[in-house]
């Protein structure tokens, strides 16, 4: 496949940015820039004080979310606003770690107003006598799952489900390109869209990648709630990487149901504040030009203007609350705007203060590997550059226990 000029200069960008020297990050970290003009959390667009949890839920939640639906990530046809037109079919089981877990691979078929499609996930789950939490993966691999675990070797630090299994949880991965390619030119094209509309529907408002993503992610928590007797479903966090921790936080957003979001270096669009400067991280007229499939066209017209915006990251997050939250950057990622991702962390409590739970408990940007985790909303800076490791996945358990998720050793 091609690559686009714009992909090209998105990827010179991020490298240029990943890999600034770590001892200039640490300096400018001791007093990292602060937010101007930030959109007021506890106010609605009308101007009204949000001092309670019934106006939260049904008056600023539901506006905040809208306002992301059409001016960010889409709005879902009404054909895909539940799962009633997915049915599931185990393809293949196998125990694995040497008889210790069980390994599913599952196909999804959506039977759409203009067609079929189906799409594969796989599980990992300890051999358990109760059900066990779960943390679903939104994969950044390309390649076909389901042949890839089928190999008795397979191992990746960015899913390392032996490591999960061992601390008692069960561990779901679904691929970025089961629902949609993440690609410009094809994805409306190739995948779930032309299934559920034509083309020609599509419009300024219209659902993106981001939200297809976060879509199928929802499906297979569906999957997960049908099987109570392995999983427990109340306790499913979903975790994401770049593009997959924009869509972790969408997918949070949009579907109360999971327990916990993870988002790892989410940068533009996801977790990074926009009314603060941060010049050497990404920014909308940036992002927009190399994935403009990621999102709704309406975003395109935030490009140069994000002091402008009336919303911001921060109320993205928000929309988790009151359950739990991770947000992770990383040392070298200064393409991401690490301490904008600290800013929304620190930003959303009060949408947890509501709930009489505590948001981020922190007062100053934390030294890296360094976990900020003494409320219902954590954060940390690992050692390193753009990816996602065992440590982040290791640190997310850590939080989840901290919270009472019990897994079966």
């Amino acid at each position: 496949m091609a690559i686009s000029p714009e992909a090209k200069r998105y990827t010179a960008l991020f490298l240029t940015a990943s890999f600034a020297s770590l001892a200039s990050f640490a300096q400018g970290a001791k007093g990292i820039p602060e937010p101007a003009g930030v959109p007021e959390l506890m106010e609605t667009f009308g101007g009204e004080k949000v001092d309670s949890v019934a106006k939260w839920e049904k008056v600023r939640r539901p506006e905040i979310l809208k306002c992301f639906e059409e001016q960010c990530f889409g709005v879902r046809p009404e054909a895909v606003r539940d799962g009633k037109r997915i049915s599931y079919k185990i393809r293949e089981t196998n125990d694995v770690l040497g008889g210790k877990a069980v390994r599913e691979v599952v196909d999804a078929t959506y039977s759409g107003p203009c067609g079929d499609y189906v799409f594969t996930f796989v599980s990992m789950r300890p051999k358990a006598k109760k059900p066990v939490p779960v943390f679903l993966n939104f994969f950044l691999e390309k390649g076909d799952l389901a042949a890839l675990t089928a190999a008795p070797d397979y191992s990746d630090p960015r899913w390392p489900f032996a490591d999960i299994i061992a601390r008692g949880f069960a561990t779901v991965a679904i691929s970025k390109m089961a629902i949609a390619p993440d690609d410009s030119a094809t994805c409306f094209k190739k995948s779930i869209f032309p299934c559920v509309e034509p083309l020609s529907a599509r419009t300024k408002s219209s659902w993106a990648a981001i939200s297809s993503w976060a879509w199928g992610n929802s499906r297979v928590m569906d999957w997960i709630e049908s099987r109570p007797d392995v999983f427990d479903a109340k306790h499913v966090a979903v975790v994401g990487h770049s593009r997959g921790g924009k869509t972790a936080l969408w997918t949070g957003a949009t579907d109360t149901r999971f327990a916990m979001v993870c988002s790892v270096q989410s940068g533009c669009g996801g977790a990074k504040l926009n009314h603060v400067k941060l010049p050497k991280s990404e920014h909308i007229s940036q992002i927009t030009k190399g994935f403009t499939h990621w999102f709704c066209k309406n975003y395109l017209k935030w490009r140069g203007k994000e002091f402008e915006m009336p919303f911001d990251q921060h109320m993205l997050a928000a929309l988790v609350a009151p359950r739990l939250l991770v947000i992770s950057s990383a040392s070298l990622d200064s393409w991401a705007g690490q301490p904008g991702e600290w800013w929304t962390a620190k930003l959303a409590g009060p949408a947890w203060e509501l709930y009489g739970k505590k948001g981020l408990e922190a007062d100053a940007y934390p030294p890296v590997d360094t976990p900020q985790f003494g409320g219902s909303v954590g954060y940390f800076v690992r050692t390193g550059k753009h990816s996602i490791t065992p440590y982040e996945w290791a640190r997310y358990m850590d939080f989840a226990e901290k919270h009472g998720w019990k897994g079966e050793k």
